[in-house]
């Protein structure tokens, strides 16, 4: 399937990411995976997630990324750096680099996302969006107007099992009318992994690349 044309959405859609290198990302992968593995696992997610925005109607796509891009990044993307802080003052930070108009940010922990699950974003009438993550966090994060980011999000306590309830309730302390994305699973540990392969769409890297490291963890 072709991308999705510029024209067709307004909504700028942000992946806030980590280079995929080993010992870097996706640790809680180790064991059973080593460092190399958990890596490949990670780029076929962040993989997945790109090529998901890259079909959902958006204006402008933007790749917030702590490193340095790779061979894994399709055309389309604009490549901002993350700034420095917690995860908080750099989800706020990634806001901040989006235009007028709705936004949504995303994480590479959801290879199963799909872009229909993208694709209400800035076009139902809401403030905010928000989907929540089964761990306790959440994995997607929207506003009809960025500039209200910061405050709703600087200060929430974030990799707790409270995360997502905190994040939540600040948007609607804030007044913010809030549309609800489904609940997906991020991919942290082995168990995660083998979850959401089944939510995974035709085709998908990262089901290609667990499947493929399958014989390593038995």
């Amino acid at each position: 399937m072709s991308p999705a044309p510029e024209a067709a959405g307004t909504a700028t859609v942000l992946v806030i990411a980590k280079e995929p290198v080993p010992g870097r990302v996706k640790t809680r992968l180790t064991p059973p995976f080593t460092p190399q593995e958990a890596a490949a696992l990670a780029e076929a997610a962040l993989t997945d997630t790109l090529h998901a925005v890259l079909r959902a109607p958006a204006g402008r796509r933007v790749l917030v990324l702590d490193g340095t891009p790779g061979p894994w990044l399709p055309p389309g993307f604009e490549v901002l750096p993350q700034a420095s802080g917690g995860l908080d003052e750099r989800i706020a930070a990634a806001f901040e680099l989006c235009d007028s108009g709705p936004a949504l940010l995303i994480g590479m922990d959801t290879p199963h996302v799909t872009p229909d699950l993208l694709a209400g974003v800035g076009r139902d009438g809401h403030d905010a969006w928000f989907g929540p993550a089964a761990d306790g966090g959440f994995w997607a994060l929207g506003f009809a107007d960025p500039t209200r980011a910061g405050a709703c999000v600087r200060g929430v306590p974030m990799s707790t099992g409270h995360t997502g309830t905190v994040q939540r309730r600040r948007l609607a302390e804030a007044g913010l009318t809030i549309g609800d994305l489904p609940t997906l699973r991020d991919v942290d540990t082995a168990a995660d992994a083998a979850a959401v392969v089944a939510s995974c769409p035709r085709g998908s890297r990262f089901a290609a690349t667990l499947a493929s490291l399958a014989e390593t963890v038995r």
